[in-house]
């Protein structure tokens, strides 16, 4: 009788975890983490659960809403979001240093309707010469990414030219808008184009206008189950996590 191997690739190497010590006692994490992680989340740690038997309860939001319910007492095991944020609670001595990773960033990308011709966006001439030549933008106001843009607009010296074709929209409605056939062109963080319906994404800012957003890890200083959130940071940076990361649109920097 032949008897199938017991670790595939599927498993994402977290057999291996459960031989390298995670607790036999199943655990509850207190997960605080950025939207742009959802995607990916998604399918890492359901992964993660049925492996370990820990149970990761997560939040997602903003770096700085979650700094703000750390820094008023707020308990929690392990944050994953903005790194600026978490350097900052490390200072406070609110995360472990000791813990500090970096997991993925996120850059801002370039993205049309499904089946719509590509623009040529492979240099910053190009860029802005499609910026000129489209018929209408949109992009959201709110955080990072809508006041990076505004900032590329200035240094490209076209603010005022393209001002009547941008179209702000809320974050959760830039891809839908292009989707719809509203807007001919969204410039948006890369998850939110990567997983919407009805949209392409075309790809990065050139690389001398991207603004790269870094998620990093940290565990709580008062965490009251860290070595089941060290065990988590562990899958996170395994070749096979890279590669759901990569896949939802951002760059794996975990090792």
């Amino acid at each position: 009788m032949r008897i199938a191997p017991f670790a595939t690739a599927t498993t994402f190497g977290l057999f291996a975890l459960l031989a390298q010590g995670v607790a036999a006692t199943a655990a509850e994490v207190k997960l605080m983490a950025g939207g742009a992680m959802s995607g990916a989340f998604g399918e890492l740690i359901p992964q993660f659960e049925r492996a370990t038997g820990h149970k990761i309860v997560v939040q997602y939001g903003s770096t700085g809403t979650f700094k703000k319910q750390i820094e008023a007492g707020e308990a929690f095991d392990l944050a994953i979001f903005g790194s600026d944020g978490v350097d900052d609670l490390i200072k406070q001595g609110k995360i472990a240093g000791d813990t500090r990773v970096d997991i993925a960033r996120v850059g801002i990308g370039v993205a049309v309707r499904a089946g719509a011709p590509k623009p040529d966006i492979s240099s910053v001439d190009a860029f802005k010469n499609t910026l000129l030549n489209v018929k209408s933008i949109t992009y959201s106001p709110e955080g990072a990414p809508g006041m990076h843009l505004a900032k590329v607009l200035d240094r490209l010296g076209i603010a005022e030219q393209v001002k009547g074709k941008t179209k702000p929209n809320p974050a959760n409605r830039v891809p839908e808008v292009v989707a719809d056939g509203e807007v001919e062109l969204a410039i948006h963080p890369t998850p939110s184009l990567v997983s919407a319906k009805g949209v392409q994404l075309v790809g990065l800012l050139p690389a001398e206008l991207q603004n790269w957003f870094v998620n990093t890890a940290g565990i709580g200083s008062a965490a009251k189950e860290p070595d089941a959130a060290k065990a988590l940071i562990k899958h996170l940076t395994t070749p096979e996590a890279a590669a759901v990361i990569k896949a939802k649109g951002m760059e794996p920097l975990g090792k």
